[in-house]
Order: C-alpha cells, then structure tokens, then sequence
C-alpha cells in the first residue's frame, strides 16, 4: 500500500492500486456512464449467481408479498455488498479502474461501509427519480450528482502510475 500525498507535505489518499488521484479533477456524466455499463454486467453476473437458489422457493409461496419482497431485499443486499466491498477496498469498481475514476470522501479518504451505505441509498433515489439524481451533474459546478452531494463522496479522475524501470534497465540509460 502506497500513500500519496496531496501536495507534498500533507498525508493524501492511501491507494491500494497502483493508480495516483492526479490534480483533483471531477468525473463527467459521460466517463460515469461507461462506468455502470461495465459494472451492470457484472453486476448482473453476480445477480445471475446469487439468484441460483431462487427457484428452489416452492411453487406455492414464489407469489406471496413476502417472498417477493425478501427476494427484492435479498438482490438489492447482493447489490449494495458488490459496490460497497470496492468502493471500500481501493475506491474503485473494475469500471471504475477501466474508465480511471475512484470514489473518496470529502477529504479524499477511502470509503468506510456505512459511508458504502449512505452512498448506495442515495444512488438509489439518484436512479429512482428517472435518472434526474445523475443529470443534475451537467448542471453542477462541480459534477457532483445527488448521491455525491448527499452522502459526502465524490469521483475523482485517475492516472496509471509510472512504470518503474528495473535497475538494469535505469544503467543502460545512464551510461
């Protein structure tokens, strides 16, 4: 684990992946969208499996508000662990890191889990509202959606960082 500082003199983010939070730059509808198209596959690959058992539900109670309720309950916790274990192991789903964005805290901490949390249920009501939680972006000075306004997160863009030469390589170039 590498810890990155800001500017130079303050403690930054402690990153997991080899990627730095470059100058603070926000992340536009656009990058996010490419985003959850990569992760609503995987997401639904995920869901494909978690929802093996299902059918094992007998014929007979498949139809009763409980069971379709707990069903509904029990897929949006498969969700809400998929997200919440990324975005508080390094900050980034595998869209993320490919589209080179992560999730921190106002101060550019990781995420904890009940941050995971609040961030999830915000994003919630951001998709249930049509979609308006995320268009408010364009109009953000900042390009925070509802969910990054509300649950004190934000996206910030991403840079590889630079590969290190081995040392014989670092000789040959200096000679």
């Amino acid at each position: 684990m590498k810890h990155i500082s800001r500017d130079g003199e303050t403690p930054g983010v402690t990153l997991r992946q080899p990627y730095v939070v470059s100058t603070p730059r926000p992340v536009h509808l656009l990058r996010r969208l490419g985003a959850i198209f990569y992760d609503s596959l995987l997401l639904l690959a995920v869901l494909f499996a978690a929802g093996l058992p299902l059918p094992l539900i007998p014929e007979a109670l498949r139809w009763e508000v409980w069971v379709r309720f707990g069903t509904f309950v029990y897929l949006l916790l498969v969700s809400f662990l998929f997200f919440g274990w990324f975005w508080t192991h390094g900050g980034q789903t595998l869209g993320m890191r490919a589209w080179r964005f992560r999730v921190v805290t106002a101060a550019r901490d990781e995420l904890t889990w009940p941050l995971a949390g609040r961030r999830f249920a915000w994003a919630m009501v951001s998709w249930s509202a049509a979609g308006a939680g995320f268009l408010w972006s364009l109009v953000d000075p900042q390009w925070q959606t509802w969910h990054d306004r509300l649950s004190g997160t934000r996206l910030m863009r991403t840079s590889p960082m630079p590969k290190e030469q081995p040392p014989d390589a670092q000789e040959q170039h200096g000679r």
